[in-house]
C-alpha cells in the first residue's frame, strides 16, 4: 500500500511519542503533525516547566500518599504524575533510572525515602552521569538499600562498590575484584544521620505523626578511609567523588549505559546478564552514543537527543521492537482516557495492575532490576493487560474516551457511519500504529454485529458510542498495542 507523506510523518511521530513519552494522545497528534520532527523532539526534551501537582487535595482525600507508608499510596501518586503530567520523557526517565538503579522499599521498610530517590531521578536524570552517580551516591534510599552505612574506613562493605561498578555503570568483566575493594574504601564515611539509630528505625513498621522519617546524607571524615587507593588503574588517595569520576572516563561505562539506553528507547535486547557474552544489537548504533556522550561531557541529555534524532531509532525495522513495560502500557492507556479527575481510584488501580502485570512500582524484585522484554508477558499477565485497558476506556464520559468518539464522528461527512469505517476511524485516532490484517479483519468483523451506525438521535448516537467505545477496547487490547 503506498502512504502519503503525511501518513509516514504520522508514523514516525507515533513511534517518537511511543519511546520518549507513553503514546501520543490525539491533541498531542495534532499539534506535532504542524511541527518539524526535529523540534517536536525538541519540544519533548524542553524540561524547563515543572509538573505541578495539587498534593493538597491529594493528601485530603488520600491520607497514606501523604504518609507514605505504603506502597500503594506511593505508587498511585507517581502513576498520577506520569498520566497528568505535560512532560512525559521527563517521567520516562525517572522509570529509566528506577530500573537501572533499582531500589525497593520491601528492604527499607517505607516508601518516601523511594520517591525522594525519583524526585532526585527528576532534578538529575538528564544532566552529566558523574553528577547523576555522585547524587546517586548520596541518596539515603541508596546507601541503606546497599548497606552503605555499614561500610566503614578499619571495616569495608562492598556492596555498594560492587553493584556501581557490575549493575550501575560499567557491567560485569570491565573491573577487578581488587577495584571493587578499593571503590568500596573510596565510598567509606558515606552514610545517613545517626545510622545506627536509622537502622533500627527502618525495621521498626510503626506509625508516627508525621509519617516515616526521610534519612539525610551525611559524610562522616573521621570513618573515611584516607589512604592511597587504585581503582581501574588510577591511584591517589581518593573519596566517593574521585571513584565516580574515574568510573565516568571509562569506555566500558559509556558502552554500558549507551547499551541501556538501546535497551530501553530503541529496541530489546538480551537480558542484561547475557551481555558479558553477546555483542549489542546494533554495535554502531552504540557506537553514535559512545561518542555523543564523550564529545558532550558524558552529558546524558545529549546522548538522549542523538539517540532520538538518529536515523536508527526511525528506521522501520525497530518500530514495535519493544514490549511495553506495564508502566507504559499502563499510563499510556489512562492517558488516552483523558486527564485523572480527583477524587479517583483510577490511579490506585493502575498502581496495583502494574505490580500484577510484573512491575511492582518502587519494588523491583532485586538490585538488578527488571529484565524487561519477553518476560513481561505471560498469560497471566496479558489477561491482566486486558482487563485493565477494557475496564480504563469502558466509560464513553471520561473526558478523553469521549474526545477520541468525537473525532471518529467528525472523520464522516455525514451522520452515519459503516461499521469498517468505524474501525479504520478508531485506528486512526489512537494513533498510527501497525497492525496486522488479520487482527484488522477480525475486529471489523465483530463491529460488524453493530450494523449501520448513526447518531441522527439520543438513541443512536448511545449506539453509536457503544459501537465506538467496544472497539478502542478491542484495539488496546491487541498484540500490537503492547509493543512500542
Amino acid at each position: 500500500m503506498t502512504m502519503t507523506a503525511n501518513q509516514i510523518k504520522k508514523e514516525t511521530l507515533a513511534h517518537l511519542f511511543r519511546r520518549a513519552g507513553f503514546g501520543a494522545t490525539p491533541e498531542e497528534m495534532d499539534k506535532s503533525l504542524n511541527m518539524a520532527y526535529e523540534d517536536v523532539v525538541d519540544d519533548l526534551m524542553d524540561f524547563s516547566k515543572e509538573d505541578t501537582l495539587p498534593l493538597d487535595f491529594l493528601y485530603r482525600f488520600y491520607k497514606d500518599q501523604s504518609d507514605m507508608r505504603g506502597a500503594g499510596g506511593a505508587g498511585a501518586q507517581w502513576v498520577y504524575r506520569m498520566v497528568m503530567t505535560e512532560t512525559p520523557l521527563r517521567e520516562k526517565m525517572c522509570l529509566f533510572w528506577h530500573r537501572l538503579f533499582a531500589t525497593a522499599s520491601t528492604k527499607l521498610i517505607q516508601n518516601r525515602v523511594v520517591m525522594n530517590q525519583i524526585a532526585m531521578f527528576r532534578d538529575n536524570g538528564i544532566g552529566s552521569f558523574d553528577n547523576l552517580l555522585i547524587q546517586l551516591s548520596k541518596d539515603p534510599a541508596m546507601i541503606m538499600w546497599l548497606d552503605n552505612q555499614d561500610n566503614h574506613g578499619p571495616n569495608i562493605n562492598e556492596n555498594y562498590g560492587r553493584e556501581i561498578l557490575e549493575l550501575f555503570a560499567m557491567g560485569v568483566g570491565n573491573y577487578s575484584e581488587d577495584d571493587i575493594k578499593e571503590t568500596a574504601r573510596a565510598f567509606t564515611g558515606w552514610s545517613v544521620v545517626n545510622p545506627e539509630y536509622m537502622s533500627i528505625k527502618m525495621r521498626n513498621n510503626t506509625a508516627r505523626p508525621y509519617g516515616y522519617m526521610s534519612w539525610q546524607f551525611e559524610y562522616d571524615k573521621a570513618d573515611h578511609d584516607n589512604g592511597d587507593k587504585t581503582i581501574l588503574g588510577q591511584t591517589g588517595r581518593w573519596n566517593g567523588e574521585d571513584a565516580v569520576r574515574i568510573i565516568c572516563e571509562q569506555k566500558a561505562t559509556a558502552e554500558y549505559l549507551a547499551r541501556h539506553l538501546y535497551h530501553f528507547f530503541v529496541a530489546d535486547e538480551l537480558p542484561v546478564p547475557q551481555w558479558p557474552h553477546e555483542p549489542p544489537r546494533d554495535p554502531d548504533a552504540i557506537n553514535i552514543l559512545v561518542e555523543s556522550y564523550f564529545e558532550n561531557g558524558h552529558s546524558i541529555k545529549a546522548m538522549l537527543e542523538t539517540l532520538l534524532k538518529s536515523d536508527f531509532f526511525k528506521a522501520e525495522n525497530v518500530r514495535y521492537a519493544r514490549i511495553k513495560s506495564p508502566a507504559e502500557m499502563v499510563v499510556g492507556t489512562m492517558r488516552l482516557a483523558g486527564p485523572v479527575e480527583l477524587p479517583s481510584r483510577d490511579i490506585y488501580y493502575g498502581a496495583g495492575v502494574c505490580s500484577n502485570m510484573g512491575q511492582a512500582l518502587l519494588r523491583p524484585p532485586s538490585v538488578e532490576g527488571w529484565q524487561g522484554g519477553i518476560e513481561w508477558i505471560n498469560t497471566g499477565t496479558y489477561v491482566e493487560r486486558v482487563n485493565f485497558a477494557g475496564r480504563i476506556l469502558s466509560d464513553p464520559n471520561k473526558i478523553g474516551v469521549r474526545n477520541m468518539i468525537d473525532r471518529i464522528k467528525s472523520q464522516s461527512k455525514s451522520n452515519v457511519m459503516n461499521t469498517d469505517d468505524l474501525v479504520d476511524n478508531c485506528l486512526n485516532v489512537l494513533g498510527s500504529f501497525d497492525m496486522l490484517e488479520t487482527t484488522k479483519n477480525s475486529l471489523k468483523k465483530y463491529a460488524a454485529k453493530y450494523g449501520s451506525l448513526s447518531w441522527q438521535t439520543e438513541d443512536k448516537s448511545e449506539e453509536f458510542d457503544d459501537a465506538a467505545v467496544a472497539v478502542i477496547q478491542l484495539v488496546v487490547t491487541s498484540q500490537e498495542y503492547q509493543t512500542a
